[in-house]
């Protein structure tokens, strides 16, 4: 059996043991070939390399790598560059580059058959890849000589490659096409889709309001947490009162979100300004972030890239330092469409029934027939029935409005943002930027902060939580929000910004910013931190980022204690006791996190559960966390109980009764997976980071390609924030983690990933940032190019 025979046994999905077993291997044998057979794909990072001519490198190239396989990437034009920019990134994440291609134009069920139908569906129905095309022709000639020749150095990488691509290929049994610039736009678009699009954000309230009505048990279920805790401060703005229709926090309360923060000199020990930033977006064994540095002619930053859009996302300049979070201010709204037999392929608008049109998409399977689909279109957008989450498809027609349909502006905002030399350049950098809506927090050598809400918000003349009327005009967007009118600060006198998923500012905001806020947990935290304190180390700064104070155990723990002690069940007053203990901070060494966090899990379950039917429940659950954070205190809407007429005597027994029922469930659960001494129920047993590769549910091959297991610090609602999946795994956080001081001579910044620079299994680069990441340490990425490079590859052009 030749090593592609069992390359493509494995991939399609045969076990170890029988692979091993054809192949005459014992399973010592199959491991350390694997090793060997991983480790030969590595790309060289060393050496010297010719370039053909009309290869798009027209002169030297110089890649270095670190410690850590960090590719710091010279020289002396920018085209040059970002030559070796796309080069560099390809050497490390080639795979992961075609399958994000492949995943934004709707072609993964080519590679891996059945399995990726339901994605490729999904964006076909959108269309991103007709957006990239469209993204193409409305970027600046300069964006697209870049664009072109960071696609010329993957091109170059795939040429290298030769018959040693990375393993993944073998094992799907394909080759990459070539790279096209477009590809890239594609990449950027499902991004900016996965930050803004989230359908449950509007699914959910539209079925709690058709359960519900729209009376006090809706405006309940809608209530955010901690949903004062707001960036911009009162005084900070031009106050409207009543000119806005902030859609509010209820929407997404999964705990998802990232955090940064910026810190004017005055409240730094240094005495100059600092920024911190950590992005949360779903674990992987292949993080999304590419750790990068570059030094052009009039380019150089570090930082981190989303691998396959050439431009940094976080990072630093010699004379800027950036971070992001996202504003979660709604982009897209989701319109309930009007039909009749009468008037059939149309929709109603004004009173007038308007002409469907449609577009025809065929998915080709690998094994399978093709799929021919046919996706509709309103005066608002696709028909996304088919797409809405399970218990919403029946719902429909519903049609999509995105902001993200049209040019974005993103990567010709961030090349721009990444030259800027003063906050105020970039700011201005920032205009072109549309798509997504981020929070930016900036600062600058001169001294100068700054704060920016990039990206464009629609204006609504109505708010609204769920679904609007397709045929009604006065819900159809009006404009947009003005770029100069966008929440902004410079150089605030409090001497500090914090941005962490939470509310923008008040109600009384001129302009409708339609935010769909996370908890204000994160924020509230951070700022206790920072306001009444002195000022702040770099290390100090670095160990906020690493905090793992619950704030939704601190609202909580104090309610639920009481209800539960004194109870004649000793499992429960053992675990009111823990809880009663508990500090708040979610360690894995503690036991109280587990408690606390499975038994809030199954009291969202009950709360949702008391109200919607069983699939509705399982879906809008994530969403109860204000109301059953409040149901703790008292029921005061009436939620458990059936009529008015009895509220008053029997609501608290009631809600109490139910608290008890979340705990014996929660202690039936923690009785089941981690045995009967509650003791040993710690928060790290529990808790483990999960990290699966894409190809990780085809057969044994997670238990080749994954790095799962290690135990995660922080809940859903802690600074170090790392939410949990339905088994309380930590499955989204922070995948890197940033901070710049603009005090640093050598113009560096600290930092820490969650896997690695590498894409490859056989790289030691492929997972040696887990432990250090997981013990909260950082290295250091400098801009002068005096630190410790392991390794030196230069690319010249052929001349002849």
């Amino acid at each position: 059996m030749t090593r592609h025979d069992i390359l493509i046994r494995l991939g399609r999905g045969d076990s170890i043991t029988a692979v091993s077993s054809a192949a005459g291997m014992t399973r010592a044998q199959f491991d350390a070939w694997w090793r060997d057979e991983c480790r030969r794909r590595v790309p060289p990072a060393t050496g010297k390399r010719s370039i053909p001519r009309g290869a798009g490198l027209t002169g030297a190239v110089r890649i270095e790598r670190d410690r850590w396989g960090v590719p710091h990437v010279y020289a002396g034009r920018d085209t040059d560059l970002f030559f070796g920019f796309g080069y560099a990134t390809a050497q490390d994440r080639l795979f992961q580059l075609d399958y994000l291609r492949r995943k934004a134009r709707g072609r993964l069920a080519e590679i891996v058959g059945i399995d990726g139908v339901e994605s490729d569906v999904l964006h076909r129905t959108l269309g991103l890849g007709r957006i990239a095309d469209k993204e193409w022709t409305a970027l600046p000639a300069e964006i697209q000589n870049l664009l072109g020749a960071y696609t010329a150095g993957i091109n170059a990488l795939i040429d290298d490659a030769a018959d040693c691509l990375p393993i993944e290929f073998d094992l799907l049994h394909y080759r990459p096409e070539r790279w096209l610039p477009t590809d890239c736009l594609a990449i950027v678009s499902e991004f900016r889709w996965y930050l803004t699009g989230r359908f449950p954000v509007i699914v959910i309230p539209e079925l709690a309001k058709r359960t519900l009505g729209e009376g006090p048990l809706y405006q309940a279920f809608l209530q955010g947490e901690e949903d004062a805790e707001s960036i911009l401060f009162p005084g900070e703005y031009r106050g409207a009162p009543g000119g806005v229709q902030a859609i509010g926090s209820g929407g997404d309360h999964d705990g998802s979100g990232s955090n940064n923060w910026v810190l004017a000199g005055s409240r730094t020990t240094t005495g100059k300004p600092l920024v911190a930033s950590d992005p949360h977006i779903p674990f992987a064994a292949v993080s999304l972030w590419h750790e990068i540095h570059l030094h052009g002619s009039d380019f150089q930053a570090a930082g981190v890239a989303q691998a396959g859009m050439p431009a940094l996302m976080i990072g630093r300049s010699p004379h800027v330092a950036w971070g992001i979070t996202n504003n979660i201010c709604s982009q897209r709204d989701l319109y309930q469409e009007k039909t009749d037999p009468a008037h059939p392929g149309c929709f109603l608008y004004d009173g007038v029934w308007e002409v469907a049109t449609t577009r025809e998409e065929i998915i080709h399977v690998q094994g399978a027939a093709p799929i021919h689909k046919v996706i509709h279109f309103s005066r608002n957008g696709p028909i996304v029935d088919e797409i809405l989450p399970a218990a919403a498809r029946a719902t429909g027609p519903v049609a999509l409005r995105w902001l993200g349909f049209e040019p974005c502006g993103w990567l010709t905002a961030l090349i721009g943002m990444n030259r800027a030399r003063t906050c105020a350049e970039f700011r201005e950098a920032s205009r072109p930027w549309m798509v997504p809506t981020f929070n930016i927090v900036f600062a600058d050598t001169l001294g100068q902060i700054g704060f920016q809400s990039v990206g464009r918000i629609p204006i609504r003349s109505i708010a609204e939580r769920g679904y609007r009327p397709g045929w009604d005009p006065r819900h159809q967007w009006t404009g947009l929000i003005p770029f100069d009118e966008m929440p902004r600060l410079a150089d605030p006198p409090r001497g500090f910004v914090i941005t962490a998923n939470n509310r923008v500012a008040a109600e009384d905001f001129p302009y409708p910013l339609s935010g769909t806020w996370s908890m204000g947990y994160r924020a509230r935290r951070i700022r206790s931190q920072i306001e009444p304190r002195g000022p702040l180390t770099l290390e100090q700064n670095q160990a906020l980022q690493l905090d793992t104070y619950s704030g939704r155990a601190a609202r909580c723990l104090p309610r639920l204690v009481e209800i539960l002690e004194g109870d004649s069940d000793p499992r429960i007053v053992q675990a009111a006791r823990s809880l009663k203990a508990w500090d708040g901070h979610a360690e894995p060494t503690s036991t109280a996190p587990s408690l606390f966090n499975v038994f809030f899990s199954h009291w969202c379950q009950i709360v949702a559960g008391a109200r919607f039917p069983p699939e509705a429940a399982a879906l809008v659950a994530s969403s109860v966390g204000g109301l059953a954070a409040d149901l703790l205190d008292k029921d005061v809407s009436g939620w458990f109980v059936g009529t008015p007429a009895d509220l008053a005597a029997n609501a608290e027994q009631i809600r109490k009764d139910m608290v008890r029922t979340a705990l014996l469930r929660a202690l039936s659960e923690l009785t089941e997976r981690l045995g009967p001494d509650m003791k040993l129920w710690t928060w790290g047993r529990l808790h483990v980071l999960v990290q699966k590769h894409f190809l990780s549910g085809r057969g044994d091959l997670g238990e080749l390609l994954d790095r799962s297991g290690m135990p995660a610090r922080g809940d859903g609602t802690s600074v170090n924030c790392s939410t949990s999946d339905p088994n309380h795994a930590a499955v989204v956080g922070a995948g890197y983690r940033m901070v710049a001081d603009l005090a640093d001579p050598a113009l560096g910044l600290w930092a820490t990933e969650v896997a690695g620079t590498s894409g490859h299994p056989g790289s030691p680069h492929y997972d040696d940032q887990i432990e250090p990441w997981s013990a909260g340490q950082y290295h250091y990425l400098d801009l002068t190019g005096s630190g410790d490079k392991r390794a030196v590859l230069v690319m010249e052009p052929l001349t002849s």
